[in-house]
């Protein structure tokens, strides 16, 4: 497994916001903290190949998933902050069934594998339920079951915690320590992160700091405290 970035700037309108960033990210287990505006959620949309860089290279296990869109849903999944940017179908069974069919699977067997999947979830009651009638931590679930179900080798998690109640976010935690994909899992919060590979530091668009979980999470929480009473 192994995500690779060379020399990857951004700009919008002439306004830079990934800013020369280079990685090569192969640990199982990887958090990419900073403060909101950091950058982070752009990042994690470069490497899942939804939005392209100004310059630079990008590749997930060599692959190009910008230009190769069908080989990037089996390659790379992400789930968002908000699950109501995710889910765009009516019934959970749809919205589950929608990345099979974009893999190629005809219509009856993605429905077929999609209530199996949601069985071996315990959560074959949501077949035909309305996904906007979930709670958020369910709809939160729900967006892990669809891109669980493309088989993804590497699974990109945005703040996947935020708005969960500690019923849900247990749950969640349990569900994630599981899987034998590689995560790679934003956040602003270090309490989650300390038993990852490795942590990442943006700021600004850029990494200001790259190592392990000991080394980078003090100094991040040290930072945060000096911009917290500086800021009073």
């Amino acid at each position: 497994m192994s995500i690779y970035l060379q020399d990857i700037i951004l700009e919008f309108e002439k306004n830079r916001v990934i800013d020369k960033i280079t990685l090569d990210i192969s640990e199982r287990r990887v958090g990419i903290i900073g403060v909101n505006g950091s950058g982070k959620s752009t990042l994690a949309r470069l490497i899942t190949g939804l939005i392209a860089p100004t310059s630079g290279k990008i590749r997930v296990n060599d692959i190009d998933v910008y230009k190769d869109r069908k080989a990037a849903l089996s390659t790379i999944g992400i789930i968002f902050q908000n699950p109501d940017h995710q889910i765009i179908f009516p019934t959970c069974v749809e919205e589950i069934s929608f990345g099979l069919a974009q893999q190629g699977m005809k219509r009856a067997e993605a429905d077929k594998k999609s209530r199996v999947i949601l069985s071996n979830f315990n959560r074959l009651d949501w077949s035909d339920r309305l996904a906007h009638n979930l709670s958020q931590g369910q709809r939160h679930y729900l967006c892990l079951i669809s891109v669980l179900a493309m088989e993804p080798e590497v699974i990109i998690l945005d703040e996947p915690y935020a708005g969960l109640d500690l019923p849900t976010s247990l749950q969640l935690h349990e569900t994630l320590n599981n899987l034998e994909q590689q995560l790679i899992m934003i956040t602003h919060d270090p309490n989650i992160l300390v038993d990852f590979d490795r942590i990442i530091w943006m700021d600004n668009g850029e990494v200001i700091g790259d190592g392990t979980a000991n080394e980078i999470l003090s100094k991040f929480t040290v930072e945060m405290k000096r911009r917290a009473h500086a800021g009073n």
